[in-house]
């Protein structure tokens, strides 16, 4: 997968989620930092869909419950978080979230410090893995 085609797209999250951080500081509820980051994202120029509700299926059949994914910037699932530190449940989170849109990048960003946390992530549909990209696009292989 080329994931370093979503660079550019992945920078300009990336900007607006700092321009929020500096605005607001850090430690409020996640909610907020949503809204923010969708009128940031807007007042630049950057679509972006907060809140979009996905299906799930059961074998072939589509469930009822809908997950809810915090915002959608094209191809790029963001998923936000305003806690202590990330953790392999909000890893999970996005990634679970890639599964299921198929989407090829997905970012976790954390308004809960001081200072913004970010990470990116790809998609590889042929492994169904998720695959931490450093701030280049490239595959991190630890």
């Amino acid at each position: 997968m080329e994931f370093k085609k979503y660079k550019d797209i992945v920078y300009q999250i990336i900007g607006a989620a700092m321009e929020v951080h500096d605005e607001m500081n850090w430690g409020l509820l996640e909610p907020v930092y949503n809204e923010a980051l969708h009128f940031e994202l807007l007042n630049r120029g950057v679509d972006n869909e907060r809140e979009k509700q996905i299906p799930c299926f059961y074998k072939g059949l589509r469930m009822e419950k809908l997950y809810q994914m915090d915002l959608m910037v094209g191809d790029v699932v963001v998923e936000l978080k305003s806690v202590e530190e990330l953790n392999s449940a909000h890893r999970a989170q996005l990634f679970n979230y890639l599964r299921l849109t198929h989407k090829p990048i997905g970012l976790l960003i954390n308004f809960g410090q001081s200072s913004l946390q970010g990470e990116r992530y790809g998609y590889d549909e042929e492994t169904n893995e998720c695959i931490l990209l450093d701030k280049n696009m490239n595959p991190v292989y630890e």
